[in-house]
């Protein structure tokens, strides 16, 4: 089956972390898919019975005192779980760590900590009440990223917000219509037993049940007084900013885990950020301002959202001009100094950038590494660099970095030798601990596309490698009023080396909220993990596309082999995509992992993942012009302070009919 991809009419921009490419592909054929059956359930059924209370002993925690854990919180991976359920709690815990100050730990000698296994159904005790191990259920229907997060905050010491002592300001129970004998679950705390924290109701909690939880048939259970808020109430895609909100006060901490940096210029002002003196003697710098006559005309922060809402403050971003001066003139600008905390000295950096100047003007992204206290200088490392032809949306950019010590960021702005008609815009940046997505694909006027395309449109990242050395691609497949995620194996340059079928391997499709703010954030995520038992017709879906082709792929001149596309047809509806900001300025953004689990087979945790060095072809070479060393506040010690971390790697590509 040979499929020639036919090429785009309109341009769509695709961001790929770790890997560079040149090509994208979009066609409508209808073969070679298989889409994976398992009904993630994530309705309150799976959570009717998810607090286990202690005999003679049933009382909140959310208080605090002696119920309350340490952080970093001890915790252990029964044998019992699922392997995706174990890769979800793994990516539950760095939503608590962006989130919030609780982290989370593999237990070592620890008397109190929480032991996840497969019990049967998904619960938890409130609150820290087991010594030798307190036991969490997340059985294989519960792994889903929300409904972990939901049992884990009861461990932390959460109820369910609808019994919050207010509540009958906010809902109203209808018993009529809750199931005989059940009508327990809705019995509200006393305000002696539990706290708000002067924290609002919250209708959108992770931790508020569905509108017909329990319900006989007659009708809903719960009835929101604000009726706009009727068909949110029960939402699992992630925990609520007041979720989180409430957790921080919980445990009386106004930090982060994994949070570094976040600065959307809003009022004007660069987030403590230094402008840099040029050794050329380049007028060239950064300047705050509200639009750019050759684009942007807006910020990214208050751009319109699918919901239909938009920020009506005046909206600020950062922008160097590359539209006058000398070949080489460059802009620099540089984070306050940043202090990595976690074990794995693993930074993901994220921004949105606007490109309206010549296709050689360069936006490089730079650390400043300080080895000391006495180091006062530090020493510059290339992370990545964005060139090419300008953009007209906003595009997102992610850049895997690696400090291993303090550091600053660094944003340079270098003209190129043509002509430029703008610059260079930088908006909505957040740093953060944590890994980078591994495929980000960004699909540009997307309520546009479904309505014109033919059903069943493909739109295919370029060919990328995991870790080990898979080969394989993504598909975005449009299909009028909803859109699918799909992977799929193809042949590449390990393949006479790597294990096949490719088993144990998690895979992660994300519909991005663009909420300015990662710490605000409810992103959508499903996936699974590749088995044994992925076959049709006697071939495995995840054998060696070189000995068990399905199709062949056109790609840069080279035909590949490839497996079946493998994944979700239903990732998101148009209705799905009007909430919260997953569309943004008319984009949407798409993320993907491609994770082995094979460690958590009978081990608690994953290695630390390795940055890519940056492989980088249109560097200048001559840094004559670079910035004059900034030495900051006189006498202070750039190895002595705290912040943030970036990297990145991009790939626009543009479809031409």
């Amino acid at each position: 089956m040979l499929r020639l991809a036919k090429k785009m009419q309109d341009c769509i921009f695709l961001v790929v972390c770790l890997v560079v490419s040149s090509t994208l592909a979009m066609s409508v054929d209808d073969g070679n898919m298989v889409d994976i059956d398992e009904k993630k359930n994530t309705t309150d059924d799976l959570l009717v019975d998810d607090i286990h209370e202690v005999p003679e002993n049933a009382r909140s925690t959310i208080l605090g005192g002696p119920g309350l854990w340490k952080s970093p919180v001890p915790y252990v991976l029964d044998k019992s779980l699922d392997l995706n359920a174990k890769g979800v709690i793994l990516r539950a815990f760095d939503q608590f760590r962006v989130k919030s100050c609780i982290d989370f730990k593999p237990r070592d000698t620890e008397e109190y900590y929480l032991s996840f296994q497969n019990l049967v159904g998904c619960w938890s005790y409130v609150g820290r009440t087991f010594f030798n191990g307190q036991e969490i259920s997340i059985d294989a229907g519960c792994d889903h990223i929300a409904i972990v997060e939901h049992t884990i905050l009861h461990a932390l010491g959460f109820y369910h917000e609808e019994i919050r002592h207010d509540r009958d300001d906010y809902v109203q129970i209808n018993f009529d219509n809750v199931i005989a004998g059940q009508e327990g679950y809705f019995k509200k705390l006393g305000s002696d037993l539990s706290a708000t924290h002067n924290v609002s109701y919250d209708y959108l909690s992770v931790m508020h049940s569905g509108k017909n939880v329990l319900s006989n048939g007659n009708g809903s259970t719960i009835i929101t007084k604000d009726h706009k808020f009727q068909n949110v109430i029960g939402q699992r895609l992630d925990m609520s900013p007041r979720d989180a909100q409430k957790l921080k006060l919980l445990y009386k901490c106004n930090s982060t885990v994994a949070s570094m940096f976040f600065c959307d210029f809003s009022n004007g002002m660069m987030c403590q950020m230094s402008q840099m003196s040029s050794c050329a003697q380049s007028d060239s710098e950064w300047e705050v301002v509200t639009q750019v006559s050759s684009g942007p005309s807006t910020d990214h922060t208050t751009l319109p959202a699918g919901n239909g809402e938009n920020g009506q403050e005046t909206g600020y971003f950062i922008h160097a001009n590359t539209a006058s001066g000398e070949e080489g003139d460059s802009a620099w600008l540089e984070t306050q100094i940043m202090s990595t905390k976690r074990e794995c000295k693993v930074q993901c950096l994220q921004f949105y950038y606007f490109h309206s100047g010549n296709e050689q003007d360069e936006l490089n992204i730079w650390i400043r590494e300080f080895q000391d206290e006495h180091d006062t200088k530090g020493t510059l490392r290339l992370m990545g660099q964005i060139t090419g032809q300008s953009t007209y949306h906003w595009q997102i950019h992610h850049v895997s970095l690696n400090a291993p010590k303090n550091f600053r960021v660094v944003f340079e702005v270098r003209k190129g030798a043509g002509n430029s008609a703008g610059g260079f815009s930088i908006d909505d940046i957040n740093l953060s601990e944590t890994e980078c997505p591994h495929v980000t694909l960004q699909i540009d006027d997307l309520e546009k596309l479904l309505s014109s395309s033919d059903f069943g449109t493909r739109i295919y990242s370029p060919r990328q490698y995991s870790k080990e050395g898979y080969a394989y691609r993504v598909a975005a497949i449009l299909y009028q009023s909803f859109v699918g995620m799909y992977v799929q194996l193809l042949s590449g340059d390990n393949n006479d080396q790597l294990e096949w079928p490719c088993l144990q391997k998690q895979m992660t499709f994300q519909l991005l909220d663009q909420t300015p703010n990662m710490q605000k954030q409810m992103s959508k995520q499903i996936g699974f993990v590749t088995h044994q038992s992925h076959m049709s017709w006697g071939i495995h879906w995840w054998d060696n596309p070189l000995t068990s082709p399905w199709t062949y792929v056109f790609e840069n001149g080279e035909f590949l082999f490839g497996g079946p596309l493998v994944g979700y047809p239903y990732l998101a509806s148009m209705e799905e995509l009007q909430t919260r900001e997953f569309l943004k300025g008319g984009s949407a953004i798409f993320t993907f992992n491609f994770e082995d689990l094979t460690p958590l087979v009978n081990g608690s945790s994953l290695p630390c993942p390795q940055v890519r060095p940056m492989n980088n072809t249109n560097r200048s070479t001559n840094r004559d012009g670079g910035p004059c060393f900034l030495t900051g506040v006189p006498g202070f010690s750039p190895g002595l302070a705290a912040s943030p971390v970036l990297s990145l790697l991009l790939a626009m590509i543009s479809m031409q009919a």
